[in-house]
């Protein structure tokens, strides 16, 4: 049987101490969160390797190290809440649930919904509650947030995602420029004013419902 805590262990340590996230409180969460349980019993050999995983046609967990470092500019405090769209099985979700106060994880998925809400709850996450409906929505009842992370990759972020940061909150996601290149963006809500700067280089896969649409050509 596959030793998972040891590949863990090795995770955190090659993939996320050497790709310059030292913050504790995110390592520990790695160490802690079983990200085997979040994925397919078949692709299970590929839980902790430096690559996005498919759990189902379309949809990834993205890349141990990018995530980390994506937690890690998202600069996350432990009073503040979080939302995570397109939450997938729940693994992001449930890192957070350890690096926040509370966390809504939005899946519009009903089969990613049931799966996400059975983890989270055998792992006894109960400040991530896992709710349904359109990703490029975000969820309103529970606006204004902290932190929203973008779970894999987008080609534009809305502006409906964004009306629902709080005055100083953050939103993280990896923007794909195009099939193989993108970068890291964070945009801080400043009173009425967004701001936006890149950070890193990475490739994620792009959620379905955030690819930019196709201008007209005449």
């Amino acid at each position: 049987m596959p030793d998972y805590a040891a590949q863990r262990f090795n995770m955190v340590e090659s993939q996320v101490r050497t790709s310059d996230v030292p913050d504790g409180r995110i390592q520990a969460a790695m160490l802690e969160v079983p990200r085997e349980r979040f994925i397919p019993v078949l692709q299970r050999a590929l839980a902790y390797a430096e690559t996005a995983v498919e759990i189902v046609p379309g949809r990834f967990l993205i890349e141990p190290r990018t995530l980390a470092k994506l937690l890690l500019l998202a600069d996350l405090k432990l009073g503040e809440s979080a939302l995570v769209v397109g939450a997938g099985t729940g693994y992001s979700a449930a890192l957070l649930g350890k690096l926040v106060a509370s966390v809504t994880a939005l899946e519009s998925d009903v089969d990613l919904v049931r799966a996400a809400s059975e983890l989270l709850r055998s792992l006894n996450a109960n400040n991530v509650k896992v709710v349904q409906g359109a990703l490029s929505d975000g969820f309103k009842s529970s606006a204004p947030y902290d932190v929203i992370v973008i779970d894999t990759g987008v080609e534009e972020v809305p502006g409906t995602l964004l009306d629902q940061l709080a005055d100083g909150g953050r939103l993280v996601a990896v923007v794909m420029n195009g099939s193989t290149l993108g970068q890291a963006h964070i945009y801080v809500r400043k009173g009425r004013n967004i701001g936006e700067r890149q950070d890193f280089d990475a490739v994620a896969p792009i959620l379905p419902g955030f690819r930019k649409a196709k201008a007209f050509v005449f």
